[in-house]
């Protein structure tokens, strides 16, 4: 049964030198990756939205929104990742680093005649799987994409678009990784997944390693301003992880903002790890029916979860109408703030924001998570309206009320 209640875990600060390392993540690192995504035609930061009219409302000292929706022209920064970790394992492959291998060189012909034909295949919700598709049809390759079943339509239909063999399975979205790896092993495809396991390192690591370009840009954007508090969602804990462990060695462990990982209830598998916090990875079964599809994954990624335990402060579980009221907002600013097309991933944490700050059943909570008259709060809108039907039911129709 859902719940209309948020339930939190509090991890005390931690410093020292025995913490999981995020050098792979550090600002060095984080602008290899993109000079890597500068290096496509279609690259262009994408907007760091000031709501200060909100933050007035909300009563805190700032809000900023990194608006995902404009990423390459796919609606969502997955492609980030994905075509970080394709674009590694080819300069791999070919015995070169990725710093010589720009975009330019990934399809020449030169390179094409060395590799051959590679299949890439994958498990998504959508964004991902997009990504995917789309970096492969801009080398040259092919794809393969699994969907959960639930999976929106429309989702497949941009995955198909690109060139790829898609289709929504009749799993959930764990078992649909699962088949994906079943593609590698009697095909021989590569797999890019961000699902890490027992010999599959290298590349969700590598993933992780591309998600830093949006960190990076941010930084850049808030032009020296420092967030006192940073909110990231999760679905396997690769993007959450990713971020986490940039700001972690940015700023170190003792200065860092405050960061809080927030999860729709119906897939919280770092939340209950987090919970647990007895050294092992607690999954999620079965169906996970949440508005925010592209977090309902129910295996946490073994690398994102070490950085997590480690650099992360809070780790939330929330209903449905928590990113629905995130959308709305979004989508419905105050006068003098600008517009962001948040879908129900994206919006995820400005909706736990603006829940906590104005719910006054949350004023424990707040008070917890450190948010006052000075907070400077950063988030990151994943995604745009990838399933633009939901969209308009959840922001039109008001589908999932507040309660």
């Amino acid at each position: 049964m859902k719940s209309s209640k948020i339930n939190a875990v509090h991890f005390p600060r931690k410093t020292g030198t025995n913490l999981f390392p995020v050098d792979r993540f550090s600002s060095e690192k984080a602008q290899q990756a993109r000079s890597f995504h500068k290096s496509f035609p279609e690259y262009k930061e994408t907007p760091l939205v000031g709501l200060n009219v909100l933050a007035k409302e909300l009563g805190v000292a700032s809000i900023h929104i990194k608006d995902e929706s404009f990423r390459f022209g796919l609606n969502a920064f997955k492609v980030l990742g994905g075509s970080y970790a394709i674009g590694n394992y080819i300069a791999q492959k070919l015995g070169v680093n990725i710093a010589n291998l720009p975009y330019e060189k990934l399809i020449s012909q030169e390179v094409k005649g060395r590799l051959g034909w590679i299949t890439f295949v994958t498990a998504t919700d959508g964004n991902h799987g997009r990504g995917i598709a789309w970096t492969a049809n801009r080398l040259g390759q092919k794809c393969v994409v699994y969907m959960p079943k639930g999976s929106a339509e429309e989702r497949l239909h941009n995955i198909q678009v690109l060139g790829a063999e898609a289709c929504i399975t009749e799993f959930n979205y764990d078992d649909a990784v699962r088949l994906a790896k079943d593609g590698q092993d009697k095909y021989g495809w590569v797999l890019i997944q961000d699902t890490a396991g027992e010999g599959y390192e290298e590349i969700p690591g590598w993933i992780m390693e591309g998600y830093t370009t949006m960190a990076a840009e941010a930084t850049e954007q808030l032009q020296g301003e420092k967030p006192t508090h940073v909110f990231l969602q999760a679905g396997v804990g690769a993007m959450s992880g990713a971020v986490c462990g940039y700001f972690a060695s940015l700023y170190g462990d003792e200065e860092r903002p405050v960061i809080t990982i927030v999860e729709p209830d119906q897939a919280d598998c770092i939340f209950r790890t987090a919970k647990a916090n007895d050294g092992k990875l607690h999954n999620v079964t079965g169906d996970m029916n949440s508005i925010m599809a592209g977090l309902c994954c129910g295996e946490p990624c073994p690398i994102g979860w070490n950085v997590l335990k480690d650099h992360a402060d809070h780790f939330i579980s929330m209903p449905d109408y928590v990113a629905a009221e995130g959308m709305r907002i979004l989508g419905n600013p105050l006068p003098g703030d600008t517009r962001v097309i948040s879908g129900e991933s994206g919006a995820a944490t400005l909706g736990f924001v603006a829940e906590v700050l104005r719910n006054p059943e949350h004023k424990d909570l707040r008070k917890i998570l450190g948010l006052e008259p000075d907070s400077r709060i950063l988030c990151f809108s994943t995604e745009g309206d990838t399933d633009r039907e939901n969209y308009r039911k959840i922001v039109w129709d008001g589908l999932y009320p507040s309660f």
